[in-house]
């Protein structure tokens, strides 16, 4: 059959897939299976680490140009092989039975408009806290580099909506993490490794400020805008180098 997607700049292009249930040609089998494997590894690790609470949160991943993403309302330690969901980057269902997560709007938007490969987006209680309370997370650790700079908040708006989606794309602006008023966090990455260690280190530099601006008498010390480049530069250099 021939669907609809749309490219990273927006505009539409028609492409052939299998009849329904089966992955796009881009996408070879083998290739959703481990991604889908990994997903539900993620998501499961979510609530292991204490980021969602029963179903709440959810994982995607991008394979080709399908996105693999834990389905709505459905425990991750009841997910199985042959649960897997995958839809287009238009929305459209290519695999499998269940429904997408209701926060499908919001995946997409980012992999439309950014080099996203993964996402994670959880309720993390201390990031979700820190949503309440300002505009952007205050710079308390230079970890904030590797976001891309202060991580800011996008407004409120109901879950699911294209409001929610456009609020979240503003806020990711040179970004790639970023919290969601009374909601919780977004975090996208190259793989969902990296984009659950920002979604743990945000939640961390959540912690830490809400733990040091509760002392009464006393204001947190904060970074200069020139001791997080500092930061920055000196992050990419992080590491066992290739």
């Amino acid at each position: 059959m021939t669907e609809r997607h749309g490219d990273a700049d927006g505009h539409e292009r028609r492409r052939t897939t299998g009849g329904p249930g089966e992955p796009p040609p881009d996408a070879g089998p083998d290739a959703l299976r481990r991604a889908w494997d990994e997903l539900v590894a993620t998501a499961r690790r979510t609530v292991a680490d204490g980021l969602v609470v029963g179903t709440s949160g959810n994982v995607s991943v991008r394979v080709g140009d399908t996105v693999l993403v834990t389905p709505t309302g459905v425990p991750y330690d009841r997910l199985a092989p042959d649960d897997i969901v995958g839809v287009g980057l238009d929305g459209g269902q290519v695999l499998g039975t269940l429904r997408p997560t209701s926060e499908l709007p919001m995946h997409l938007a980012v992999y439309r408009a950014t080099p996203a490969r993964a996402i994670v987006h959880t309720h993390a209680p201390h990031a979700t806290a820190v949503s309440l309370l300002v505009p952007e997370l205050p710079l308390v650790h230079y970890m904030a580099a590797a976001m891309g700079g202060p991580v800011r908040v996008a407004p409120y708006a109901a879950y699911g909506t294209p409001e929610l989606a456009e609020n979240t794309l503003r806020a990711l602006t040179g970004r790639t993490a970023c919290l969601l008023r009374n909601h919780g966090t977004l975090a996208h990455g190259a793989s969902l490794d990296q984009a659950y260690d920002r979604t743990a280190q945000l939640e961390w530099m959540c912690r830490v400020w809400l733990l040091a601006s509760s002392v009464p008498g006393l204001t947190p010390a904060l970074l200069s805008p020139e001791q997080l480049t500092e930061a920055g530069e000196r992050l990419r250099g992080y590491g066992q180098q290739t």
